[in-house]
């Protein structure tokens, strides 16, 4: 039988579940096929959402229309700001999931969405016409055509696990790996290559004992993931926590690593720099005596719990002995042990910034096929690659954001420009304008773009446009209210600031790093008085979002400047316009990068690795710049 769609998403991880919902809003009839139903938008490691950088990501898929954020406040057991000892470029997000449920509000959204349709099957080829994807056939020899295919395979492209000196083929501890793309994309000249990955152990908690653990209790204020989400959290919030390992600990685990598949030669992949197994950490860092571990609970009422720090392909005993050696472990109960996975991955290279491939038209890839890791990244391309897919079926202008809008930009010009060596991960110092690319203010820099594209709706552009409102009236009487010394001198001595010598303008206490705007209402009645006006639901929110304008509005306004200049390269664009090869006046290496990316403007063509700026400056010579 033959089916027809507009858009196939393959794979239903993070990756899969925002693309195929974000196409399916827009209004593409869409098909979301994965292997099991029961597993959608699994949390294959730990049970987390969020982290540095990595919460700014869920920000952004939030303030474009994307459900990563609505699923995680849903389904949260414990919340964190990380960073806050920093200044707010590097506040971070992290929320603690309940495994389970995660999936629950993942299915429950996508089998509620208009457009959307979805089928158990196992994809092992792709129909491909005169250079573009034509759709797709199944495991179970069903036929299903459409306008365009996204990818977002996971680590399911010719899996394999390792325990030990133990292979199983799968994509995931229990399921099955997929065949036949790989093999088909490579014979059309596509790049095929392989990571690794890695996972802990999973504990069982009725065996640990927590009272020789240290203790991470979460947060309980405003903060959350989704802009759309003002309400109490709604799971019971439990802790994380942490012990270490011990020179005992260490000494096992070397027993072990001439059966480590990373030591003995049965795993060649490229495994993750920033997140190492333990036997990594204890062969680079051998002058070490400890490494801490965080003990993360799987879910509200599960005794399951994920050992973050312990991520580990030794044998079973090995792992199992090296545990009991530490204290809070000597009674251990264990569900299954750690594994690494090793995969195939595209250079991503060979793609544009839509997540089109440059080789098969209609053809995109999002999440680990990329050679990246974590939700959030693949999340992130994701809702790109179901904008673009849609956009390539109906017409439109491509959708790409720029790396001063949003670290979604920064991770996909990354990806596209310099390729990866490594499991690629977003850190927050990968974004030359983090300062513009805060999480409180994600929404403000996305949602009225989503909102022309149409996946932002009216209720959530309504509650932006009310934001901006509030926000600009509060910090215009900052700005303007003047206060005298005899009023406050007493409760500034109090806040541990200097008192005033005159009287001053509020702004100019706003500014001191003492002094908050919560603090200053009790101080300053009219100022309490504006707060009071604000929506009962979003005052916080609005409160700190005006605040840091006001506090960093000099940081925020020379980084703009930056970014203007920057970006006046991004407009001259030079794709098509230049024979690399033959122009001997630039280096070979120029040369050479230059034709394999083929970059769309001089500011893509400066961020390659390798193209020195007189290469880009004899660039722009040719161009009569």
């Amino acid at each position: 039988m033959l089916f027809k769609y507009d858009i196939i998403v393959v794979g239903a991880g993070h990756a899969g579940c925002e693309a195929a919902a974000a196409a399916a809003n827009l209004g593409s009839r869409t098909l979301l096929i994965t292997m099991d139903m029961n597993k959608i938008a699994q949390m294959s490691c730990n049970p987390a959402v969020g982290g540095i950088a990595k919460g700014q990501i869920v920000r952004e898929i939030d303030a474009l229309g994307g459900y990563m954020g609505l699923v995680t406040d849903q389904t949260a057991i414990q919340f964190r700001m990380l960073n806050r000892s920093k200044g707010p470029a590097m506040w971070s997000p992290r929320a603690q999931s309940d495994r389970a449920r995660f999936i629950d509000a993942w299915r429950g959204i996508l089998e509620h969405l208009p457009n959307l349709y979805i089928w158990q099957d196992t994809v092992n080829e792709l129909i491909i016409r005169d250079g573009r994807v034509c759709g797709v056939r199944t495991e179970m020899d069903v036929t299903f055509e459409a306008g365009a295919v996204i990818l977002t395979n996971g680590t399911f492209l010719n899996g394999l696990m390792h325990i030990g000196r133990t292979q199983i083929r799968g994509g995931r501890i229990a399921e099955p790996a997929s065949q036949g793309i790989s093999e088909q994309l490579m014979a059309a000249g596509m790049k095929v290559e392989r990571m690794k990955t890695g996972t802990p152990v999973r504990i069982d908690g009725r065996s640990v004992h927590f009272d020789e653990m240290g203790e991470q209790p979460g947060e309980n204020d405003f903060h959350k993931f989704s802009y759309m989400d003002t309400s109490r959290r709604v799971l019971k919030q439990l802790s994380c926590w942490t012990t270490f390992t011990n020179e005992t600990t260490h000494e096992i685990l070397r027993e072990g690593l001439p059966d480590s598949p990373l030591y003995n030669g049965q795993i060649q992949s490229i495994g993750p720099r920033y997140c190492p197994s333990i036997e990594t950490k204890i062969v680079t860092f051998a002058d070490k005596t400890q490494h801490q571990l965080f003990l993360e609970p799987e879910g509200e009422t599960t005794e399951e719990y994920y050992l973050n720090g312990f991520s580990s392909s030794l044998p079973l005993d090995i792992q199992l002995r090296a545990l009991q050696s530490i204290p809070a472990f000597r009674d251990i109960h264990i569900y299954r042990p750690g594994y690494a996975i090793e995969y195939d991955f595209f250079d991503p290279t060979q793609l544009k910034h839509t997540l089109e491939t440059k080789a098969i038209r209609n053809l995109f890839f999002a999440g680990q096929i990329n050679g990246t890791t974590g939700y959030e990244e693949a999340g992130g391309q994701g809702i790109m690659a179901g904008i673009n897919a849609h956009i390539n079926c109906h017409g439109g202008d491509p959708f790409i954001l720029g790396r001063d809008e949003a670290y979604i930009g920064v991770l996909i010009d990354d990806l596209v420009t310099k390729g990866v060596d490594e499991p690629y991960r977003m850190f927050t110092s990968r974004a030359e304008y983090r300062i513009l690319l805060r999480q409180d203010d994600a929404d403000m820099r996305l949602t009225e773009k989503a909102y022309q594209l149409g996946l932002a709706k009216t209720d959530r552009h309504e509650l932006l446009t009310s934001k901006i409102e509030h926000r600009d009236a509060l910090i215009s009487f900052v700005e303007n209210y003047s206060v005298k010394p005899q009023h406050l001198n007493s409760a500034l001595e109090q806040a541990g600031t200097t008192p005033l010598a005159r009287g001053c303008k509020l702004i100019d206490l706003v500014l001191r790093p003492q002094l908050t705007l919560p603090q200053l209402a009790e101080m300053v009645p009219a100022l309490q008085a504006e707060l009071d006006k604000l929506p009962e639901t979003r005052k916080e929110e609005i409160v700190e979002a005006a605040e840091i304008l006001l506090k960093y509005s000099g940081y925020i306004k020379r980084e703009q400047v930056i970014a203007e200049k920057i970006n006046r390269l991004e407009n001259i664009r030079i794709k098509g316009k230049f024979d690399y090869n033959s122009i001997q006046s630039i280096s070979i290496e120029a040369r050479q990068k230059l034709s394999k990316i083929d970059p769309e403007t001089i500011a893509q063509a400066s961020r390659i690795p390798g193209i020195s700026p007189s290469d880009i400056n004899i660039l722009l010579v040719l161009l009569g710049r």
